[in-house]
């Protein structure tokens, strides 16, 4: 594809999580959300960098198997492609994230300021500026970007206040989970409830939407002053590995086409609820099962 054929691009982060079972799963929140914008069939480029490695090598075969396109993955000769070790505790996961690895090292280039001014929607998460050479290369697409999606994806201890208020500052939508709410709350001294933490943000921080999970108990979302809420489904849970990711992209391709906030969450938590029944961030699907599957889900009172 030409750089112009992509509505959206994401940036940052592509890995390798190593399971329990000592398996290992392809990932990275902007990988995975890319994956899934393209399946719902919105086409996305990612932006990243991986090691001149077999572990690089396998992720890149991954990528064009997948269809999202390497045109935008650079190769590093000096920094290996990035590992996480993932444990999974029912439906908790913890991420050991090792420093430095290729994707904290992503070089700015016409290519990309090209890529990024062309496309309607830019989508980045924190997680990606947590070292000084991306973070320069993203601060500067951030100001060419068109409109811009932050999920935020805190991991300790891989952000600082002075960078996410910077990453704040430039979003138009914002998704977080109830966890990161009462993190920047805290930070942020803001008072109330949740639904005072959201609206004071938005406030204070110019979105135009924001995006709350709730991990099992669905999602609350805030567009244009007013509240829409999803209480989640009911599911038999494989693991909880890309949930939110595929959550963010579903409401995004419902944004995109200018679904209703109701309809837009409501298939982003289905969406959620639909990956979480599958091994894996980035499971095979068709869009039509996952209606399907939808369909069949029962909601929580």
């Amino acid at each position: 594809m030409n750089n112009n054929d992509y509505t959206a691009v994401c940036f940052g982060e592509v890995l390798w999580d190593f399971l329990p079972d000592g398996s290992k799963q392809p990932g990275g929140a902007p990988m995975n959300a890319a994956y899934h914008l393209n399946q719902l069939g919105i086409p996305t480029a990612m932006i990243s960098r991986i090691g001149n490695d077999e572990l690089g090598k396998e992720l890149f075969d991954y990528f064009t198997s997948k269809k999202v396109s390497g045109d935008f993955i650079q190769k590093d000769n000096e920094h290996e492609t990035s590992r996480v070790l993932a444990k999974v505790d029912g439906n908790h996961v913890t991420y050991d994230i090792v420093k430095p690895v290729a994707w904290d090292f992503i070089e700015y280039n016409m290519s990309l300021e090209k890529l990024v001014s062309g496309a309607a929607y830019f989508i980045f998460g924190s997680l990606g500026a947590r070292a000084e050479a991306s973070r320069r290369t993203l601060f500067e697409l951030l100001e060419i970007a068109p409109f811009k999606i932050l999920d935020i994806n805190l991991r300790a201890p891989h952000y600082e206040r002075k960078t996410l208020d910077y990453l704040l500052q430039h979003a138009d939508i914002l998704k977080l989970n109830n966890d990161e709410l009462q993190l920047l709350g805290d930070w942020y001294g803001l008072k109330g409830s949740e639904k005072e933490f959201i609206a004071a943000l938005q406030d204070k921080f110019h979105l135009n939407t924001i995006l709350t999970t709730r991990g099992d108990k669905g999602a609350i979302v805030l567009e244009d002053g007013k509240f829409y809420e999803h209480p989640g489904y009911i599911v038999k849970v494989a693991d909880t590995i890309g949930s939110g990711d595929s959550f963010l992209a579903a409401f995004l391709s419902k944004y995109i086409e200018s679904a209703s906030p109701d309809d837009a969450v409501s298939f982003a938590a289905g969406m959620g609820a639909f990956i979480a029944t599958k091994p894996g961030a980035c499971p095979p699907y068709t869009v039509p099962e996952v209606l399907a599957a939808i369909g069949g889900f029962k909601t929580n009172n």
